[in-house]
């Protein structure tokens, strides 16, 4: 404890505590929650252009426009492990993301002045990798701030931001697409204007909020400051800004860690079946609505989805565990999969749709959760196991877009989604017995054994600590 806390009664540093969190949450949440609204609106208008026309306007075939889906990964997924080490050695993160939020903003409302399909590969490539930054950034962000108990339900709340995203922009665009035809504009065209100019002014104003890690951050005090260090330091042993372990170094600690192979792998799976909200729009018009009530019927499930994370992240949080809440996840999804391929009825193929956002994308709050406590430290490690695992595992988003053919019934879709969500239940079952032989061998008090489990990635601060892998 750092000599400005050691003169502080338990109930002043409670207090102390409390109010450092609320002024954490109301600073830093509001504004990454925001961002990522914007984020995920950028990301998905394309599904609702496609109902709007676009794929008429720029004459780009189903096979063209899945190819059109998918390319934006090929830059999105490589540029984030670079992104998220340099993210570590950057002295304002928060300046580092509003500038990637600015540069994607202008790409999207460029999007608007294509005229032909290479033209629109082309700009959703770039999309891609400037989008890169953002979520394996804002995990790390959160993760330098919140203590285990605080991270889960921080994590909930950008996925709810997520779902704010996917629910207000199927309205939104409802509302945009009456601008049709004025000016001598598409429809589709004013969403990627109006929507691309949105995102670089509210980036601008967000990177004059956004704050440095907690050692240098300027919106605390100093013993504020102290505090926030120490908070995680208490836990890992280390804090950002307090280790001096290389990029590189931290980067082959990650390759090296069994569990986090498994982690991408399980990561892989879960994108695979979060792929849905890339097509979201087509499977509610799948149920023979116009494109405007389709795009207003996709608002009801994520909504939906957005209330149930946060539960789940509370009880999680509460609880201290993730690992049942996983497995009913997935058997929830297993079930909603079944629905549309088993019937035409309307209200059951509805009721699926509003199950699957949360059923489907709920594992990955809590993979993420995993990934930042399990693998917390040194801090390059935790920066580049987070990329790393949605990095490779966000691959899945590439081929699932091929998938979502043959409506109303989409058997190839809802088919290989049910056989990843099967194996993700192994997978993570492995995994959860692997963590439970490693706690196993530091409660033995052997250093032999406790050897072997520094070697998989746990550091000798941590063992002085009592660390254990927590959860399941």
């Amino acid at each position: 404890m750092p000599e400005t806390l050691r003169n502080l009664g338990s109930v002043e540093i409670k207090d102390l505590n409390d109010k450092l969190v609320r002024k954490m949450d109301l600073i830093i949440l509001p504004t990454i929650g925001i961002l990522y609204i914007l984020n995920y609106i950028d990301r998905q208008n394309l599904a609702a252009a496609r109902l709007q026309g676009i794929t008429d306007s720029l004459h780009m075939s189903t096979q063209q426009f899945a190819t059109v889906v998918s390319i934006l990964f090929v830059g999105y997924l490589p540029f984030q492990i670079p992104s998220n080490l340099l993210i570590t050695k950057i002295s304002r993160p928060g300046m580092y993301i509003c500038c990637a939020v600015i540069i994607w903003g202008s790409i999207s409302a460029a999007t608007a002045a294509v005229k032909t399909y290479g033209q629109l590969l082309a700009v959703r490539t770039i999309l891609g990798v400037a989008e890169a930054v953002f979520f394996p950034g804002a995990i790390y962000y959160l993760s330098a701030w919140y203590t285990k108990k605080e991270l889960g339900k921080r994590i909930a709340a950008l996925y709810i931001a997520q779902q704010v995203g996917n629910a207000f922009g199927g309205l939104f665009a409802a509302a945009v697409f009456q601008l049709d035809g004025i000016h001598g504009i598409r429809g589709w065209q004013w969403l990627f204007i109006i929507e691309g100019s949105a995102t670089v002014g509210i980036g601008a104003i967000c990177a004059c909020f956004m704050p440095e890690f907690p050692h240098n951050s300027r919106i605390l005090s100093q013993l504020e400051r102290d505090l926030a260090v120490w908070r995680i330091e208490s836990e890992a042993g280390a804090a950002e800004g307090t280790e001096n372990e290389t990029v590189l170094r931290g980067f082959a600690k990650a390759l090296s860690d069994t569990k986090l192979l498994l982690l991408i792998f399980c990561n892989m799976l879960s994108q695979a079946q979060g792929s849905i909200a890339n097509y979201f729009p087509t499977l509610v018009a799948s149920l023979n609505f116009s494109s405007t009530i389709s795009l207003l019927l996709t608002a009801p499930p994520y909504v939906l989805a957005g209330f149930v994370y946060y539960v789940l992240m509370f009880y999680s949080d509460r609880k201290n565990t993730v690992y049942p809440i996983i497995l009913l996840c997935i058997a929830i999804a297993c079930v909603m999969y079944i629905i549309p391929m088993v019937t035409l009825n309307v209200g059951a193929r509805y009721f699926s749709m509003m199950i699957l956002p949360f059923a489907s994308v709920g594992p990955q709050l809590l993979l993420y959760k995993t990934i930042n406590l399990h693998l917390a430290r040194p801090v390059s490690k935790r920066a580049a196991a987070s990329a790393l695992v949605n990095a490779i595992g966000g691959t899945s988003n590439i081929w699932a877009s091929y998938l979502y053919y043959d409506p109303p019934q989409f058997y190839a879709a809802f088919g290989t989604l049910m056989g990843c969500a099967l194996l993700f239940a192994a997978t993570i079952t492995l995994y959860r017995w692997l963590v439970l032989r490693e706690n196993t061998r530091l409660d033995s008090g052997d250093p032999a054994e406790i050897s072997k489990v520094i070697k998989n990635g746990v550091t000798e601060e941590m063992v002085a600590l009592k660390w254990r892998y927590e959860m399941y």
